[in-house]
């Protein structure tokens, strides 16, 4: 770990820092480089700790984490739920609206569990608190009981476990091989010689099935890649490495055709086979895919309605209640419908909402005896596993972290063909534009307001252009990061400061080829040193554009969201850019946004570039005579060119920092799931279910307020 004494490191930079603003931005930039380079390393906790007490030989000797990564076993968990409620309160109307009620169950190692419904029932609310992945909110109240292997454990990061969201995040520029050989050697650092990385990235393709599209980059919209099952399949290959005991799929089949949504399945049955507790929630599979859970659960409006086997099991205990399933019919559809309400009518809801609060209030009262009646077939190992909270496994140190992330951070740059083509047509379009309107220019009068006039559009465009690449592309990076760091794979520091160097060649080429047309069209101070100097103070406020998106990106919720305020805060810099507005003549209370304005700041090296040294032809003697006069009116005349470039490299320093800041405030925060107060599982159990029962209610009250219900839902529909 390389170390810094930060005192003697602030003292240095702030010789070079001035006065006011620049010292501010100077001692943050210190800041940025004590902290990234002297960060903590990630580290995850350990799975579990074994204490040997009379060991029963299984499968030969046992060795915790000096098996080859290649051949790794699972240890199995088996996980249980009780009266688990989920509520959201609303403050306005001061009601309360139940996401999940009272729902308790089972996985068990070696089985493949679905949690059914129909939309809105809380099937992904469920998979997320047993993930341990439910967003928090103040207006959420989560309480129940999750165990693990039997023992009441309230840290679930204890266990390896994995979750595979909806949406399938990759970088679009890698292969599937080098995808999975990334993920594999920023999680295992055991892992030494080359032979022993490929055998273990091979042995994933095969499991996987992802051998005949190894060598195909991932793509996304803009890029074509490989298919929508494949991806969901790399997902799951990418948390497969830590081998995780629990493995936890949102929706694995949803926009995915018939076939691929099979195969996916198919790859979910494998790895329970391999011993790994799976759980997923689905919608409403087809029969080949259905045949493929060994268990279910069926949610419906948040109540459990079925929990245990699937195949036959649900279907014969629901006939025992008269309803039987067609013969050729789907059970999954069949069950769909069969806990789904019908808003077609009133008499509809009625109907079937006393059929599902009939189901909902069976089950509550015999699901002891029902409940996972068969047993699981698992692996006994009579070890005594003692879980320990404080027990760090460190990963990958701080420089290796920075190398893999280095490269590829330069591979994603340097292949992203269609956003450099883009980047590069624009650059030459812009500067054949304003070449053209600013055509040779002459030495008149008239030239020192054409040459500012130019010189300000170039610096707009310079920073528009890398504003809104950065913005439009790390709105989406920053959810794999944050994804990849949840699970410890590596730090801020090394991924800021990779990206920042990754970015520097592709970065720096467009500036370049906008200043090589432009600069010969316009005519301007046409000196070699003059020129080069023109390059570097539109390329330093390009990167300095670009760390500002960054900071839009990690601030922002969403990419239209970033799109919106980019472009709005550059509109203030533009203001303020010394253009518009003179330094001298900033009311007092904005006279700090100039000092932090990318764009005024590449303004006053390209004027004073321009400007130094020129002279313009007179014809009267209040004409501006040298470049220096126009530059006194710009209150640019003390100024150097070398105070400008110090100055952007510190407000893109202070940007980077910034993003430092903000992606470690807004890291994802979960849900705490609270244990019910004991003695209060009963008591909570018989008023959900007198919730659910509305056998004692008259038809049209019920009738009635069924109506208002659907007018709530249809607006079109009236009670007659």
């Amino acid at each position: 770990m390389v170390k810094f004494d930060r005192e003697r490191v602030g003292q240095a930079i702030m010789s070079i820092g001035g006065n006011g603003v620049g010292q501010v931005l100077v001692a943050v930039a210190a800041a940025f480089l004590v902290r990234i380079f002297s960060g903590p390393e990630p580290a995850l906790l350990l799975e579990h700790d074994i204490e040997l007490e009379d060991w029963e030989e299984v499968d030969g000797d046992i060795e915790v984490g000096e098996e080859s990564p290649a051949s790794r076993k699972v240890s199995p968990v088996t996980i249980r739920w009780r009266n688990i409620t989920c509520s959201l309160s609303d403050k306005s109307s001061k009601s309360v609206r139940f996401l999940l009620k009272n729902v308790s169950g089972e996985a068990k190692p070696g089985r493949l569990l679905a949690i059914m419904g129909p939309s809105g029932s809380g099937k992904t609310t469920l998979l997320n608190i047993l993930a341990g992945q439910l967003a928090a909110s103040p207006r959420l109240h989560l309480t129940g009981i999750i165990d693990y292997n039997g023992n009441a454990y309230s840290n679930k990061r204890a266990y390896k476990f994995a979750y595979v969201r909806q949406e399938d995040l990759f970088f679009s520029q890698l292969t599937v091989r080098e995808t999975l050989k990334l993920a594999a050697e920023l999680q295992l650092t055991k892992i030494s010689s080359e032979e022993e990385k490929e055998e273990y990235v091979n042995s994933l393709l095969l499991k996987l099935g992802l051998v005949n599209c190894a060598e195909s980059f991932v793509g996304d919209t803009r890029i074509r890649g490989i298919s929508g099952g494949e991806k969901k399949r790399l997902s799951l290959g990418c948390e497969l490495i830590a081998s995780p005991s629990i493995i936890f799929v949102d929706e694995p089949t949803t926009g995915l055709d018939a076939f691929q949504a099979e195969k996916v399945v198919l790859t979910l049955q494998q790895l329970a086979k391999d011993g790994h507790t799976v759980i997923c929630s689905i919608h409403q599979p087809r029969g080949s895919v259905y045949s493929k859970f060994d268990d279910i659960i069926l949610l419906t409006e948040g109540a459990l309605v079925y929990a245990g086997p699937a195949h036959e099991e649900p279907v014969e205990y629901f006939s025992k209640f008269g309803y039987s399933c067609p013969d050729h019919v789907n059970p999954a559809e069949f069950l769909a419908d069969l806990i789904s309400i019908d808003y077609s009518s009133p008499e509809s809801v009625y109907s079937s909402q006393k059929r599902i609060y009939g189901f909902v209030e069976s089950f509550s009262r015999h699901s002891s005896t029902i409940l996972y009646a068969t047993s699981s077939e698992k692996r006994q190992i009579s070890a005594r596993m003692k879980f320990r909270e404080n027990k760090l496994l460190k990963r990958g140190g701080w420089w290796r972290q920075f190398c893999l992330l280095l490269k590829r951070a330069w591979m994603q740059a340097f292949r992203d063909g269609p956003t450099n083509k883009v980047r590069a047509r624009m650059s030459i379009a812009s500067a054949i534009i304003f070449g053209s309107v600013f055509w040779r220019i002459e030495r008149s009068q008239t030239s020192i307001q054409d040459r500012m006039g130019l010189l300000q559009v170039a610096a707009i465009n310079t920073a528009m252009a890398a504003l809104t690449k950065t913005v439009g592309v790390f709105s989406k990076e920053r959810a794999i990061v944050d994804r990849e760091r949840s699970k410890g794979s590596y730090t801020l520091g090394p991924y800021l400061l990779s990206k920042l160097l990754a970015e520097i060649p592709i970065g720096a080429a467009f500036p370049l080829l906008f200043g090589v047309i432009l600069y010969p069209m316009a005519r301007l101070h046409s000196t070699a040193s003059r020129f080069g100097k023109f390059c570097s103070i539109i390329t330093v406020e390009s990167f300095a554009a670009s760390a500002m998106g960054l900071t839009v990106g990690a601030m922002a919720p969403s990419t239209e969201a970033a799109m919106a305020v980019g472009p709005s805060l550059m509109t203030v810099f533009i203001v303020f850019g010394g253009y518009y507005v003179n330094a001298d003549s900033t009311p007092i209370i904005f006279r700090w946004i100039p000092n932090v304005s990318l764009i005024r700041w590449a303004f006053q090296g390209l004027c004073i570039n321009e400007f130094k040294g020129l002279q313009f032809d007179c014809q009267h003697s209040i004409d501006i005579q040298t470049g220096e006069q126009a530059l006194e009116r710009l209150s640019f005349g003390q100024r150097r060119i070398r105070d400008t470039l110090i100055a952007q490299s510190r407000i893109l320093l202070f940007w980077y920092y910034t993003t430092y800041l903000l992606l470690e405030k807004n890291k994802p925060k979960y849900q705490q799931l609270e244990p019910l107060p004991l003695g209060e599982n009963q008591d909570q159990r018989d008023r959900q279910i007198e919730s659910f029962n509305d056998d004692n209610m008259e038809k049209p009250q019920l009738t009635r307020r069924l109506s208002s219900e659907l007018s709530r839902r249809v607006p079109s529909f009236k009670f007659l």
